[in-house]
């Protein structure tokens, strides 16, 4: 047992011929078994901080990710480009998402929080409950205890705004909501936080191991993503071959997300409908950040994300990032350029252009050229998710990797800096979904480098369709602990 955990996707004959190579190479076994261990664990863990406007949610998840990233303007109308971070506490990963971004006018704001509560709660394995300790537990807190109940999910309770012992005895009054002991902290001063985050750890399932090879039962599951109005739900109902989904010609008409089991191409898939937001959200301030916080819930939720363009508009700022979600997520991504029938050949040509220059980070991605609203193209659409899929969980041996590398490093070494000449010396696959790669080198790895690689590991072993992250170990000087 223990040695499959070491060994991660080597086998024993494969491990001590990698092993002997690193040894001979100068490196530390210990040091080589960390790198393919932290490079190789599956999806990270998330944690969801949901709570009502004002409680201090964006200031804790500033203090638990260690730097000012998100927004704490509480002001409406405060959007962003993201609502998830990568934290670590006590030597363990795991993502945060913030629903501290944006608040509805004062009539709707129940409504506004259990919105954001519901989609948070949906993707996260765990959840931080934000009090504010000094007001006590408000009907809006009430209402979001019965949805953190019913959603099951394990809940820490954070009594904030507690800044010294006397308003200890205010945090002691949250036991009242009945979600266990309220850990009091102070966001702001950092007081308390460490014991919070300890029972965040208790709370969150560890990151998985990485397994190679095929995916555990159940149909693979895909999310429908992109900007409000651009055809997720046309779509949906298309490959459906049903109405299912409210579809209206207004931004933001979609009710609560819904996972849609759908038979296509033969085969099962379970399709996440990200399209839109509530009906109550009527502010458009709030609608973009209410998309985000959508799309990162089931981008969190899927394997496959396909990513839907309107064709008939300019490739925006806002779809570029929602595929940069995608990728951050490292999941499998495809390209739907959607009412492609639509097009004039004016407009085609300069979408063309403006494909190859707006679309270079997911140039690797399968794309399909669709109409949600005729059905064009839709017999594409499996294929393209299927090779994207295999190319996600593509692995390729060590020794067949290590081969290839000899030969990359022999005819395109990296430039000289500074009077030296660091050299890839050998690598691993450490995981798959997506591919994960480790590089051990003799120096630091300029990016450009770096990216000349991943386009040559493409080139040589496909990787269609999946975003691959290749981490770099320098060998250390001897006669230097770390």
């Amino acid at each position: 047992m223990n040695d499959q955990h070491d060994h991660g996707a080597l086998g024993d004959a494969e491990y001590a011929e990698f092993m002997e190579l690193a040894a001979g190479e100068g490196f530390d076994a210990e040091e080589v078994e960390g790198a393919i261990e932290e490079a190789g664990h599956g999806p990270l863990p998330v944690l969801a901080v949901v709570g009502r406007p004002n409680v201090g949610k964006s200031t804790l998840v500033n203090r638990i990710i260690g730097r000012r990233e998100a927004v704490v303007e509480d002001r409406p109308g405060v959007t962003r480009d993201r609502v998830t971070y990568e934290a670590e506490w006590a030597g363990r990963r795991f993502k945060v998402v913030d629903t501290g971004g944006w608040e509805q006018d004062v009539f709707g704001i129940d409504a506004s929080v259990a919105a954001q509560a519901e989609f948070a709660i949906d993707a996260a394995d765990a959840v931080v409950f934000v009090v504010d300790a000094t007001v006590g537990a408000t009907d809006t807190d009430e209402a979001v205890v019965k949805l953190l109940r019913r959603a099951g999910k394990p809940v820490v309770l954070a009594a904030n705004k507690v800044d010294g012992p006397s308003a200890e005895a205010d945090a002691a009054m949250l036991w009242s909501l009945g979600l266990g002991e309220p850990f009091p902290v102070s966001a702001l001063h950092g007081r308390g936080t460490g014991d919070l985050l300890d029972e965040v750890l208790k709370a969150l399932p560890e990151a998985p191991e990485q397994t190679f090879g095929t995916a555990v039962g159940g149909p693979r599951r895909i999310a429908l993503i992109g900007r409000p109005n651009v055809g997720k739900s046309s779509l949906l109902n298309k490959v459906a071959g049903e109405e299912r989904v409210v579809v209206n010609e207004l931004a933001g008409t979609t009710r609560d997300p819904v996972d849609e089991l759908i038979e296509l191409g033969g085969k099962t898939w379970k399709f996440v409908d990200t399209a839109g937001i509530r009906k109550k959200v009527h502010l458009q301030e709030g609608a973009d950040y209410y998309a985000s916080l959508r799309t990162a819930a089931a981008v969190e939720k899927a394997e496959v994300a396909v990513v839907l363009i309107d064709t008939t508009d300019s490739i925006s700022v806002q779809d570029q990032r929602i595929i940069t979600m995608a990728v951050e997520a490292g999941r499998a991504i495809v390209i739907a350029y959607n009412k492609w029938d639509e097009l004039d050949e004016e407009r085609r040509y300069y979408l063309e252009r403006e494909i190859e220059t707006e679309m270079q980070q997911v140039s690797w991605a399968p794309r399909v050229n669709v109409s949600a609203r005729t059905g064009r193209h839709m017999d594409r659409l499996v294929p393209a998710i299927e090779t994207a899929l295999a190319g996600w969980e593509t692995r390729v041996p060590t020794g067949r990797l290590n081969a290839f590398l000899g030969e990359l490093v022999a005819a395109h070494p990296h430039p000289i800096r500074g009077g030296k000449q660091p050299r890839i010396l050998f690598g691993t696959q450490a995981g798959t979904k997506p591919p994960r790669f480790v590089l051990f080198a003799s120096g630091f790895l300029e990016h450009g480098y770096r990216r000349f690689v991943e386009r040559r590991l493409r080139e040589e072993f496909g990787f269609e369709g999946t975003p691959i992250h290749i981490s770099v170990r320098v060998r250390e000087k001897r006669g230097r602990k770390k």
